[in-house]
């Protein structure tokens, strides 16, 4: 039995989680299904996928279907991507009068779409202009608190996480995630948990969340041991994985992990994942194309076969889910190496682009160009 670690549940604004973990929002991962299979593991924030700001308040029904509520969700939980103030007021606003319980701003996100025009990741290098977001949203939420994610900078030369996360709580967040990689790394590397124990001594009015590498029970436990954060973000960890959090929840009891599950175990997982998208999409043939995207991450390190696989990634019903499904060996096991493997984005490092004169504009408060935050696709 590990020992546990001296944990308390993270306090944001007037929501008490139990468990100090949140779900990181992925596009085209984290919708009302996942969080639901997510959920059933154990206690957590457990947020939607990215939504646009602006796409939001104009009425993209794209948008409007992401930020809907799951069945019995305990916590709404939206994370907006934004860069304009007044649209962040007007979206904030209108999330609290549909009963959002909590708003998180993405400035993080290293998409090269998005840093090319001076939003994501980019948008830290002025801290000005996250104050005055972060103050919009906190103004326009009410009582909802308002969280912000962010990444440590551009590159290895340009941090600009330490001067954001104050400007962010000096603005009223309610707490700050940071991702301890560099928007040039993408996904390469290893996130630098030193970065997040300096976010951590910076800030100590508001929980920190440290993200970034979290595959195990053991890497929340060190990560919080190692820097001192409130609490860790999960995000490429829990994909094919949802009982991830029922890991966490035992490291953070002392407990020990369970054994890796079986191919028949996580079959029977991949059967309930492909009938919640169902209800979710209210479509069969939209739930099993949706489900097609996890078929990868749940088999990696199993000995299914190239032929199976295939098949599965190109499933259009329930039937042919189950029938596919039907064919694998209950009792196989995971390769050893395989089990705390990273699933998801692995590219990078890649440089980043800017708008022309970026980097000499740190203390401006000017929106970034037109077309900087129509981008409603998330990351």
């Amino acid at each position: 039995m590990s020992q546990a670690l001296q944990v308390k549940p993270l306090q944001i604004g007037g929501i008490t989680v139990e468990l100090p973990v949140v779900l990181a929002p992925m596009a085209g991962v984290t919708d009302a299904a996942y969080r639901e299979l997510c959920r059933g593991y154990g206690a957590g924030l457990y947020v939607s996928e990215m939504v646009s700001a602006r796409a939001l308040v104009e009425g993209d029904e794209g948008s409007l279907r992401r930020i809907a509520p799951g069945p019995a969700e305990p916590v709404r939980s939206i994370q907006l991507y934004t860069v304009d103030p007044a649209v962040t007021a007007e979206a904030t606003r209108r999330l609290a009068a549909h009963g959002v319980q909590h708003v998180d701003l993405n400035m993080g996100c290293p998409s090269p779409k998005v840093m090319k025009r001076g939003g994501g990741a980019a948008l830290p290098v002025r801290a000005g202009l996250v104050g005055a977001i972060v103050r919009a949203a906190v103004g326009a939420a009410g009582e909802v608190p308002v969280t912000v994610k962010m990444r440590v900078g551009l590159d290895d030369a340009t941090h600009t996480f330490g001067a954001a996360s104050r400007a962010a709580v000096d603005g009223g967040a309610a707490a700050v995630a940071l991702h301890g990689r560099t928007a040039e790394q993408l996904y390469s590397g290893r996130a630098s948990r030193e970065r997040i124990a300096e976010l951590v001594a910076l800030v100590t009015e508001v929980p920190v969340l440290g993200n970034g590498d979290i595959f195990s029970a053991a890497d929340a436990l060190s990560m919080m041991d190692e820097t001192g954060c409130d609490g860790v973000v999960v995000g490429r960890g829990c994909l094919g994985r949802p009982w991830l959090f029922r890991d966490l929840a035992r490291g953070f009891a002392g407990l020990d992990p369970l054994p890796a599950p079986s191919l028949g175990e996580v079959v029977e997982v991949m059967r309930r994942h492909v009938r919640l998208l169902v209800e979710h999409k209210g479509s069969e043939h939209d739930g099993t194309r949706d489900f097609r995207k996890h078929v990868g991450w749940y088999l990696t390190g199993y000995p299914v076969g190239g032929v199976r696989r295939r098949a599965l990634s190109q499933l259009c019903s329930i039937a042919e889910a189950d029938a596919l499904l039907d064919t694998l060996d209950p009792d196989a096991m995971p390769e050893a190496d395989a089990v705390d493997q990273p699933r998801g984005h692995t590219q990078g490092p890649k440089p980043v682009s800017l708008p022309q004169g970026w980097l000499d504009s740190a203390g401006s408060l000017d929106v970034p160009e037109a077309g900087a935050d129509v981008w409603t696709s998330g990351g």
